[in-house]
């Protein structure tokens, strides 16, 4: 086995390529068979497959609380990571560990599949074997980009697939019309299992519905009375669009729960204690009272107007200061035009990633449609403009609310 360390595993496997030559699902399917023939077989835990546009990690966090408390031992895969790369890989709720990424990350480097790895097929990778050194019960898998060609659609048939929202993102990819990405996502939907969807626009539930009929799946959409009924009790996660992806996993369990015999009581039980516990960094956080600083990874249009409905509930009347930072191949006109009713200005940082789009460009964008914008060379400057007077609230990439935690989290408060 290499002897990589730690730092050396990370590097190798955030430089391997983004998208391989061949899609996701090909490749890992190709490595599973082969560790089927050797004492290596990954075997097959059961697990809960979630595609979608918006919400999917919210609704992975909210099941994986659920499961925990149901007596299940969880692995939970999501992407990306907000502040280390060991938040895409948890165990009851807990990151693997340094020790396991360094040493499956070594095996795996080693290895030689006849294919070339794409660095989330790495990630894949770790979970799976990791899980399976844990005996996890129960998968909560999250899927990278899409769905018919992920790479996790490659690991078998779930319990369940779960639909979020589906909006327009990574148009260049799974297409710009919502019919098309609808089909891309509704592509995890495996012969004869139970899908649940978040409520979705016409076309895109026209799509879902027909993807379940052609694959004898019983697809049942969370209804307006089930939002409604969540919405009156205390969930872990703030903002007005928690609420569907709240109702969306309660949905979700029930149905598995009672399919395993688990008593309604016991459900019912379970699933407060468990959806007011639950915690998904990143997401409507309040990281300080005084200045007041808000985050949110709402990173594509779908995800502002959340954002926005959200402000607009919790500070009725209020306009705010927003940082900004996101991906050059996001929908930033139409994130920005959904905003900008509720803004007094817009500060503009460059993530650290080379998909970044420039905070130059993003000012001039926002410069021209008449509301003051300034620019900042340095995320670490955003703490020296933070407004005393008004609401700060930072949102964007993943990338740009991850990086803004942690130098945050390594300030001491006497800064200001």
């Amino acid at each position: 086995m290499g002897k990589r360390t730690y730092e050396q595993v990370l590097y190798e496997i955030n430089n391997a390529r983004r998208f391989g030559n061949a899609p996701g699902v090909e490749i890992i399917g190709k490595i599973l068979q082969i560790l089927r023939k050797t004492e290596n077989d990954l075997g097959r835990i059961p697990f809960v497959h979630i595609a979608g546009t918006n919400g999917k990690g919210s609704v992975c966090a909210f099941l994986d609380t659920i499961f925990q408390k149901a007596g299940y031992c969880t692995g939970r895969f999501t992407s990306p990571h907000l502040i280390e790369f060991e938040e895409r890989i948890t165990v009851d709720g807990k990151m693997i560990p340094k020790t396991a990424v360094e040493r499956i990350g070594n095996m795996l480097l080693d290895a030689d599949f006849g294919i070339s790895l794409t660095m989330f097929d790495y990630c894949l990778m770790m979970a799976l074997i990791y899980f399976k050194e844990c005996g996890c019960g129960i998968m909560i898998i999250e899927t990278g980009l899409g769905g018919r060609l992920d790479s996790t659609n490659a690991i078998g048939t779930p319990l369940a697939e779960v639909i979020t929202k589906i909006g327009y993102d990574h148009m260049a990819i799974l297409g710009s019309d919502i019919r098309d990405i609808a089909a891309e996502k509704a592509g995890i939907i495996k012969e004869g299992t139970i899908v649940i969807s978040e409520p979705q626009t016409t076309l895109a539930a026209e799509v879902l519905k027909k993807s379940a009929s052609d694959k004898n799946a019983q697809i049942s959409f969370v209804t307006d009375e089930e939002i409604e009924a969540i919405s009156h009790r205390k969930i872990g996660l703030a903002g007005t669009y928690q609420i569907e992806n709240a109702a969306c996993a309660l949905k979700t369990a029930k149905i598995l729960l009672e399919n395993k015999g688990m008593p309604d009581e016991q459900i019912e039980k379970i699933t407060a204690e468990a959806l007011e516990q639950t915690v998904w960094p990143g997401r409507m956080e309040v990281l300080a009272d005084k200045p007041f600083l808000l985050v949110d990874g709402a990173h594509n249009s779908n995800g502002v107007m959340a954002l926005k409905s959200s402000l607009e509930k919790l500070y009725p009347g209020e306009k705010f200061v927003f940082f900004m930072g996101v991906m050059a191949d996001k929908d930033y006109p139409l994130m920005i035009d959904e905003i900008l009713p509720l803004a007094k200005c817009f500060i503009t940082v460059t993530p650290d990633s080379d998909r970044a789009l420039d905070s130059k460009k993003l000012a001039e964008f926002i410069r021209n449609r008449g509301i003051e914008v300034k620019c900042l060379m340095h995320i670490s400057d955003i703490f020296d403009m933070l407004s005393s007077t008004d609401k700060n609230i930072a949102f964007g990439s993943l990338y740009f609310i991850g990086e803004l935690k942690e130098k945050w989290e390594n300030i001491n408060e006497e800064h200001f």
